[in-house]
This record gives C-alpha cells, sequence and structure tokens, in this order.
C-alpha cells in the first residue's frame, strides 16, 4: 500500500507566492507525467520528509491532491545551498504496470582487498540509471567490492540485473583499485659521478643547465 502524501494545487505562480509557501514551511512542487497535465502543487515540509524516510527516494507515494490521489516517485528536488532545505520537489505521475527510468544511489560494501594492500580505491559513478516498474525500484544498489584486488575493476556489465535494466555500457566503470602512489626519495646530498676530460687546465665547469 502506497504512503499518502496530501498536497494543494497553486493558483498563484507568482516569485512572491513561492516566498510566502516556504515561509509557511511548505514545499512547491510539480506533478508531471506521460499521461497527466502538468499541474503546480504544493505539501508540508515536515510531511514530505516522513514519507520520503517511509518509502525510500525511489518508493511510490500516493499524492493525494485536493482530494483526487496519484501513484507518484520523486524525480529530482532542489535544496538551498546554505540551509540545505528542500525548495522544491518534482513528482512523476506513475502506472505501476509501465516501466519507469529513475536514477538509484550506488554504494560500495565491503573493504576491498587492494585497499588493505595499499591500494586506492576510485568510484567513477555513484548513482545508476535503471529502467523497470515503478514496484521494482530498489532503494539502492549495493556492489560487494570485498574481492578487489589492486588493478582490479567492476563494470556496469558485472551487475546482476534482474529486476530492471541497467542504462549504462557494459565497460562503464563502477570501482578500481589504483596502485599504491610509488614517490622518489632524492637524495639532495647525493653526488653524481663526472666525467674527465682530456684537458682539465684552466677549465672551469659548472652542473648541467647552471647558468
Amino acid at each position: 500500500m502506497s504512503t499518502v502524501l496530501q498536497a494543494k494545487e497553486r493558483k498563484e505562480l507568482r516569485r512572491s507566492e513561492l516566498r510566502k509557501i516556504r515561509d509557511n514551511g511548505n514545499i512547491p512542487a510539480v506533478v508531471y507525467g506521460a499521461k497527466v497535465e502538468s499541474k503546480p502543487v504544493f505539501v508540508s515540509g515536515a510531511d514530505f520528509t516522513k514519507t520520503i524516510r517511509a518509502v525510500g527516494r525511489n518508493g511510490i507515494i500516493s499524492l493525494d491532491v485536493d482530494g483526487s490521489k496519484q501513484d507518484v516517485i520523486l524525480t529530482a528536488y532542489q535544496e538551498n545551498a546554505i540551509k540545505k532545505e528542500v525548495i522544491h520537489v518534482d513528482f512523476l505521475a506513475v502506472d505501476k504496470s509501465s516501466k519507469v527510468t529513475v536514477d538509484v544511489r550506488l554504494v560500495l560494501a565491503g573493504e576491498a582487498a587492494g585497499v588493505k594492500d595499499g591500494g586506492v580505491l576510485q568510484q567513477p559513478l555513484h548513482q545508476l540509471s535503471i529502467t523497470t516498474t515503478p514496484d521494482n525500484i530498489p532503494p539502492q544498489i549495493e556492489v560487494d567490492v570485498s574481492h578487489l584486488q589492486v588493478g582490479e575493476t567492476i563494470l556496469a556489465g558485472d551487475i546482476p540485473a534482474f529486476d530492471f535494466t541497467i542504462n549504462h555500457e557494459d565497460s562503464e566503470v563502477i570501482a578500481s583499485i589504483l596502485p599504491p602512489k610509488v614517490e622518489e626519495e632524492i637524495n639532495a646530498g647525493e653526488q653524481q659521478e663526472g666525467g674527465h676530460p682530456d684537458n682539465e687546465e684552466g677549465r672551469e665547469t659548472e652542473p648541467e643547465g647552471k647558468e
């Protein structure tokens, strides 16, 4: 059963109205989809936070707009850069039987064997784009890296996809272990052995490159 989130349609679209909505603890939002007309709404900031905690970032929400319910998923949101508060939300209206494309957080699990040997773990990709039905959207995708040795990589094609399609090239790197950085130690007091010219009399030599 979907978690219900109450919403109200926004009649006024002026910037001053957006400020008033946020000042009252609400979040401006928009609902859109292939079979619905785009509609500006707003939801309670506190209720939105509780709902996302309950269903997860990609869970199905029953959005009740003035008494009319529609299954939606959260597709995007904007945050205030300073306060880190959500200031706008996009909801995508979905049909549970129709497939959608979403981004899902990618989490590396375990301590890589190569890291224990001094290697450096790199994760170029932090989200995976997948296509599936709304009911099968995972809250996150975990990839076990505990077996990963220095010089080895995990590719998008290595991730098993049972209930969804991964929208990345199989060759795209998910994680890799770089070898330890080797720094050459230079002994400033070390003297190089130079050659001896045939005629050294009256000749001064300077190290190469010194003016």
